[in-house]
C-alpha cells in the first residue's frame, strides 16, 4: 500500500512545481497588493505611446555677411524604453516655412496653434533666444496634438528631410560611410515617427542604406536593410523598389550562399505581370534620383 501512496505525492509535487513554474497564480490565491501591483503593470503596458519633443540647446552661427540661430530638437517616444536621443538643428526660417505649408492644409485646425514670433530687434540676445527655444518646443507638442497634422507627411519631412538630402549628396559623391551614419540618424527618428505616419517613410532610407552597405562590400547589412524595406513595399505595391530591391537581395543571396529561388520566382512573376509598368532601374539607380 505504501507504493501508490507515494507514486500519488510524487504526482502532486509535480504538479505544484509546474504550476508554480509555468502558470500564473489566480487571482483569489493573491492578495490586495498584488492584485493592485499587477493592475499597475497592465496599465503601464497598455499606455498609449506619445511623442516628446525637447529643445535642450542653441547655438548661433556665423557667416561672412549673416548669423542666424539654429535650435537643437530632440524626439523621443514616451517611456523609458526609449533611451536612443537623436538631435536634428533646424533655424527658424525653417519652423515659419513648414508653419506656412501646414496653414495651407490645415488652418481652421490650427487657428489656436501660433508660432512664437520674430522680433524685430534683439534676436540674438539670450533671453530672447531662450523665450523662443521655449515657445518653439511648445508650438511642436501642440502641432503634435492635432490629429491630422502629426498623420501628415509635412510633419515627418520637417524632421528628416534636410538630413535625408544630405545623406544622398554624400551617397552620390561616393562617400558611403558618412552617408550611412547621416541615414542611421534619420532611420532613428522616422521610426519614432512611424505610428502615425505611413510605413512606407522608411523605404527610401533603408533603400539607400541597402545601397551604401552595398558598395561598401558589406553585404550582410546590405541584405538585412533590402529585406527590411521590402514588406512595407510588398503592401503598398511601390512596384519599382520591389523589384528593384529584389534583384538586389538575389544577387546578395548567391554572394552570401543563401536560398534565392523564392525571391527570383518573386521577381520574374513581378516583370511577367507588369511588363512595360516596372522600371528595370537598378536600386542605386532610383535611390540617386531621391532628395536632389
Amino acid at each position: 500500500m505504501a507504493e501508490p501512496q507515494r507514486g500519488t505525492e510524487n504526482r502532486t509535487e509535480t504538479h505544484i512545481r509546474t504550476l508554480s513554474s509555468d502558470e500564473p497564480p489566480s487571482c483569489s490565491s493573491l492578495t490586495t497588493k498584488e492584485l493592485q501591483q499587477n493592475l499597475r503593470e497592465v496599465k503601464k503596458r497598455e499606455r498609449p505611446v506619445r511623442l516628446l519633443f525637447e529643445i535642450p540647446s542653441t547655438r548661433i552661427i556665423h557667416h561672412v555677411l549673416s548669423k542666424y540661430v539654429v535650435y537643437e530638437i530632440v524626439v523621443m517616444r514616451s517611456g523609458s524604453f526609449d533611451s536612443h536621443r537623436v538631435p536634428v538643428e533646424r533655424r527658424y526660417s525653417d519652423f515659419s516655412r513648414f508653419h506656412h505649408k501646414l496653414l495651407e492644409e490645415f488652418e481652421e485646425e490650427l487657428e489656436d496653434v501660433v508660432l512664437p514670433r520674430k522680433h524685430l530687434s534683439g534676436n540674438f540676445s539670450p533671453e530672447i533666444i531662450s523665450e523662443r527655444r521655449l515657445g518653439l518646443q511648445d508650438y511642436l507638442a501642440k502641432l503634435y496634438s492635432v490629429r491630422c497634422v502629426r498623420h501628415s507627411p509635412h510633419f515627418a519631412k520637417f524632421f528628416t528631410e534636410q538630413e535625408q538630402k544630405r545623406a544622398h549628396d554624400l551617397l552620390r559623391a561616393g562617400q558611403f560611410k558618412p552617408a550611412v551614419e547621416q541615414l542611421q540618424n534619420v532611420l532613428e527618428v522616422e521610426e519614432k515617427l512611424l505610428p502615425w505616419q505611413n510605413p512606407t517613410l522608411i523605404v527610401p532610407t533603408l533603400s539607400a542604406l541597402a545601397v551604401c552597405y552595398r558598395d561598401l562590400e558589406e553585404p550582410e547589412k546590405a541584405s538585412a536593410a533590402a529585406q527590411r524595406a521590402l514588406p512595407p513595399v510588398r503592401r503598398y505595391g511601390l512596384k519599382n523598389y520591389r523589384a528593384a530591391l529584389l534583384d538586389l537581395l538575389v544577387d546578395l543571396g548567391y554572394q552570401l550562399g543563401r536560398p534565392v529561388a523564392q525571391l527570383q520566382e518573386e521577381l520574374t512573376v513581378l516583370r511577367d505581370a507588369e511588363r512595360g509598368e516596372v522600371s528595370p532601374r537598378s536600386l542605386k539607380e532610383l535611390v540617386v534620383q531621391q532628395f536632389p
